[in-house]
């Protein structure tokens, strides 16, 4: 049996150090090897018990969680879970951090949670067995520029994306290489409630095409993106004479809700092969077996290769259960999609 996954816990609030801790600690392949209240406190305990994962708070006094996450990338690559409010304040700081290089976030928890931090042991031991060398992000690429009518003509193709632990950083990747008229592409990354809609703000700002929450009844437009909301309903599409987004109340789905799954079956239902399904890095299996209904349909699909994954468990099972048409590099995958979904002449697919 391998040796735990030790973490050092760093925030500000005692109450909350000692919360995640007994979390943490409850896990026979996690252990709390350290506590600090502050980033003085987190460096000279990261030198002196060198952990496999720190927990960080992204509000603190003297240095905030960013500051001190850009000082580990850069001096001291490892592992970082951010912990933040579930606010739109600490939704933008996450997403930041999430740039930055931090592994995943976790919400703090709400007055009255009878669960809290439920998935933050999975997460610490993903990250551990990660070995992702993790580096600081430079600054973001510049938006796409648009291609033109004579380099790439949008067939009738829908795109459908699924991610979880590393997306924010595979999607900004991937959609960046998007032009103004991409294909209509729906999207399901695991994140909290209200991180979603900072997300999609921070998409439309830096890509070319209209990134936007997804809303029930949106209908799907060429040079959209539709990111499914946090929370209690699932993005799927429907209606195949004038497809749009819905958002329904149904259980989670391997876990999850909005789940990657639920959204491949529907596009499965309604585009089959006038379809391409992508699901990147993430943990769990969430997504593969959608993706094997839309491989099944005749759609073209494409999953994240191992080298460039955060996590390669999405994808890795997606590909095992013979569901991944073909694995790409991260850095190809924007590209391919456009192939995939261009028009080979006009009014034609």
């Amino acid at each position: 049996m391998s040796a735990p996954a030790r973490v050092l816990v760093v925030d500000d609030s005692p109450t909350m150090r000692g919360l995640i801790t007994a979390v943490l600690n409850s896990d026979p392949d996690v252990s709390v090897i350290g506590q600090a209240g502050d980033a003085m406190e987190a460096r000279a305990a990261i030198k002196q018990l060198n952990p496999d994962v720190v927990t960080l708070d992204i509000e603190m006094p003297n240095m905030n969680g960013l500051e001190f996450l850009e000082k580990i990338m850069r001096l001291r690559p490892m592992p970082v879970i951010m912990v933040s409010t579930m606010t739109h304040h600490g939704a933008n700081a996450t997403l930041a951090a999430l740039e930055i290089g931090a592994f995943d976030c976790v919400g703090k928890p709400a007055p009255g949670d009878r669960r809290p931090f439920m998935d933050l042991a999975e997460k610490v031991k993903a990250a551990a067995r990660s070995g992702r060398r993790f580096t600081a992000t430079s600054a973001p690429a510049p938006v796409a520029p648009p291609m033109s009518v004579h380099d790439y003509r949008v067939g009738r193709k829908v795109v459908a994306i699924g991610s979880s632990t590393g997306g924010v950083e595979a999607l900004i990747t991937v959609l960046q290489k998007f032009p103004q008229n991409c294909p209509p592409t729906v999207i399901t990354q695991h994140m909290p409630p209200t991180f979603t809609k900072s997300f999609a703000e921070r998409l439309n700002r830096i890509c070319a095409p209209v990134v936007e929450e997804a809303t029930d009844g949106a209908r799907l437009e060429i040079g959209k993106i539709y990111l499914a909301p946090g929370g209690e309903r699932h993005l799927q599409v429907a209606n195949p004479s004038a497809p749009c987004c819905r958002l329904v109340e149904k259980d989670p789905v391997n876990g999850h809700r909005p789940s990657v799954d639920v959204l491949f079956d529907s596009v499965a239902e309604l585009a089959g092969r006038n379809a391409v399904g992508v699901i990147l890095t993430g943990m769990g299996r969430d997504g593969a077996s959608g993706l094997l209904k839309m491989r099944g349909a005749g759609a073209r699909t494409i999953g994240q290769n191992e080298k460039t994954c955060v996590v390669y468990g999405m994808p890795r099972v997606a590909y095992e259960l013979g569901a991944v048409e073909q694995q790409l590099p991260l850095g190809s995958i924007g590209e391919e999609i456009l192939k995939l979904t261009a028009a080979r002449k006009e009014g034609t697919e």
